[in-house]
């Protein structure tokens, strides 16, 4: 599992869901990287370095395509920063023991919120009226904060608070978030580098998500307008929450004919979840053409 090509098909899956949701690249790849053994501190310290190169990609691909606002950047950003350096200090000085809880229940948190999140509809804001600082610091500060303690969360964070914001238009936002977070990447890892050494990361796992991540970048900015988005989403909530039970159930040490009747229940609620998606879609379908109707008429 710790090879760089079995980490390259990790980082390319997680880009991919990236690519085409905006965001959850740290939440799954970090995930993974649990999944397969790696300590808290060390996944996420692996998922930010390789982060540093895709983000920075990321953000020159929307900037060349006009999706950035660079004074949101800034505002965001350099809050995202100095909560992303705070966070992957903090991690580093927890015990493998006591850091896989805490991560595994943000990981736990923010897949719920994906279920939550694309199982509703997306509003589709036409204007842009950006927020200020006093609304950008302390959203920027607490979602870089979240992103290096969990692993991942700065887009599933800041990406629909902007979003449902209203102020700027969804391509716009998700453009100056991915752009934003090659500060968070870098400021979390140089934390981390800091907190762990260097001698402690692992390379080989660094350079195959950077490598999936650079392949999957034009495959998911294809794969954008053909997924169906809610899906794509509610799927990869669910993968996240079943994945991250396991891991709280083995720290709190739960009994385990327990277990089955909580992997159970997770399952049919990631069940229902799925069947609100789809009759989310359904409806967002026959909204489509009552729109094309109205406007042929």
């Amino acid at each position: 599992m710790k090879s760089i090509i079995t980490i390259a098909l990790v980082g390319l899956g997680a880009q991919l869901v990236d690519g085409t949701l905006g965001m959850a690249y740290g939440v799954t790849s970090t995930t993974l990287l649990l999944t397969a053994g790696y300590a808290p501190a060390v996944a996420s310290a692996a998922v930010h370095l390789a982060e540093v190169g895709t983000t920075l990609a990321s953000g020159v691909a929307h900037w060349r395509f006009g999706n950035v606002n660079w004074q949101v950047v800034r505002n965001i950003g350099v809050p995202g920063a100095v909560g992303a350096f705070l966070g992957a200090t903090l991690l580093s000085s927890l015990s493998t023991e006591s850091a896989s809880p805490w991560m595994a229940g943000i990981l736990l948190a923010l897949g719920v919120y994906l279920l939550l999140r694309f199982a509703t509809r997306m509003p589709t804001q036409r204007h842009e009226a950006p927020p200020g600082k006093r609304f950008l610091a302390p959203l920027g500060l607490f979602a870089g904060f979240v992103d290096a303690t969990g692993g991942g969360g700065w887009g599933p964070i800041a990406t629909p608070t902007l979003i449902g914001s209203g102020r700027m238009t969804p391509r716009r936002v998700i453009g100056t978030v991915d752009t934003s977070e090659f500060l968070v990447a870098v400021a979390a890892s140089a934390g981390f580098l800091l907190g762990i050494g260097s001698q402690a990361i692992p390379w080989n796992a660094v350079l195959g998500l950077l490598i999936g991540g650079v392949v999957a970048a034009p495959i998911a900015a294809y794969l954008v307008r053909h997924l169906p988005t809610r899906l794509l989403g509610v799927a990869v909530g669910g993968i996240i929450i079943l994945t991250n039970v396991r891991t709280l159930l083995n720290a709190f040490d739960v009994a385990h004919d327990v277990r089955p009747s909580i992997y159970v229940t997770a399952a049919a609620v990631w069940l229902a979840f799925l069947g609100l998606a789809l009759q989310g879609m359904r409806n967002d379908r026959q909204a489509e053409r009552q729109g094309s109707d109205h406007a042929v008429a």
